[in-house]
């Protein structure tokens, strides 16, 4: 014996079935037989747009691949300064071992870990370091209190 529920949920299977098939011979009687290749392809143009036409040959620009930067710009080495920096320490926590130094010339922000450190410093002191690069940015080295 069957239910009103399994009636309709018979029913709506046999329509689906019905539609897929009506589907199925509709795009067969409308098919495009022997499609080319050529109808087929989208080309790039020189704006990065997506276009029905081949690029233009004499539009061609060469690039050289020392000019493309991906990700961070490289960083001019010789920029650096060398030499003892000055500077006032802006932030230092004792208990984490790190701080900041910003740096009275160029007004940068300098990473300074307490293993750096020659004698123990605290905010607002003026002290004298040198500077190393690292991945992650510059960090601070010899730092010194001054007098």
């Amino acid at each position: 014996m069957e239910t009103f529920s399994k009636k309709e949920k018979e029913k709506q299977r046999i329509k689906k079935r019905k539609d897929k098939q009506e589907k199925r011979e509709d795009r067969k009687a409308n098919a495009q037989k022997g499609q080319s290749l050529d109808q087929m392809l989208a080309y790039v143009d020189e704006n990065g747009n997506i276009t029905s036409t081949p690029p233009d040959p004499r539009r061609k620009r060469t690039v050289n691949e020392e000019d493309i930067q991906i990700g961070v710009a490289r960083r001019d080495d010789t920029a650096e300064e060398v030499g003892l920096r000055q500077g006032i320490v802006t932030f230092f926590n004792a208990s984490k071992g790190y701080g900041f130094i910003r740096d009275l010339k160029t007004q940068e922000s300098i990473f300074v870990h307490a293993n750096a450190l020659t004698e123990p410093i605290g905010e607002q002191d003026k002290v004298s370091f040198d500077v190393t690069s690292t991945p992650k940015g510059l960090n601070a080295i010899d730092v010194k209190k001054n007098a």
